[in-house]
């Protein structure tokens, strides 16, 4: 259970760095953008190898259990949560726009899922800090937009007619890659994460 715990205070810190404001010190102390960026990106790995060494070792110490014929209610969750995630990695959508962040968005209903589900303690620390996280981070950056929006007070500019937009054109993408990622996640989860469906 340590090990889970030192892989999530190490990932979910690493990403809060900019919202604490320690970034730029960071960034200072490392020398260089690049250096701080390769650092960033060895201790996110180092965490979450943590992460999955601690679920793999962590004892089952059950805190509650769902209903199982309520089970189905994660499965709804997960249907938005790839087409967020591949949203959230496109060029350009409507989603992204609205949105603004659609992967964290699609990080914190896959917490959320996952947490309706499963009621271990290794499983509640895992998922429930992973969808506070993403859910703070989702709120936080959200509004430092909508701050320096009002700032600079920028004029709207003229949106495209969506049947020549390709902002269309990556939604219809991120919405069929998703269901078609939802559905290959669905029918392999318990060879790619071994528990199957019916206990998720």
């Amino acid at each position: 259970m340590f090990s889970l715990i030192l892989g999530l205070t190490l990932f979910i810190s690493l990403h809060l760095t900019r919202e604490l404001g320690l970034r730029p010190g960071l960034v200072d102390r490392c020398g260089s953008e690049n250096s701080y960026k390769a650092a960033y990106s060895i201790l996110a790995l180092l965490g979450l190898g943590f992460i999955i060494w601690g679920m793999a070792s962590a004892p089952f110490i059950m805190l509650w259990q769902t209903k199982f014929e309520l089970r189905y209610i994660s499965h709804i969750l997960m249907i938005p949560v790839f087409i967020l995630i591949i949203a959230g990695n496109t060029p350009m959508s409507y989603l992204r726009t609205h949105i603004r962040n659609p992967m964290l968005a699609g990080v914190t209903f896959w917490g959320a899922a996952h947490l309706w589900s499963n009621g271990d303690l290794a499983s509640v620390l895992l998922f429930g800090a992973m969808a506070a996280w993403a859910g703070f981070k989702f709120v936080s950056l959200g509004l430092q937009h909508s701050t320096k929006a009002d700032q600079h007070n920028p004029q709207p500019s003229p949106q495209p007619s969506p049947q020549h937009s390709p902002q269309l054109y990556w939604d219809i993408i991120a919405v069929v890659a998703g269901l078609i990622a939802y559905t290959l996640i669905s029918q392999y989860h318990g060879q790619l994460f071994g528990v199957g469906l019916e206990y998720v």
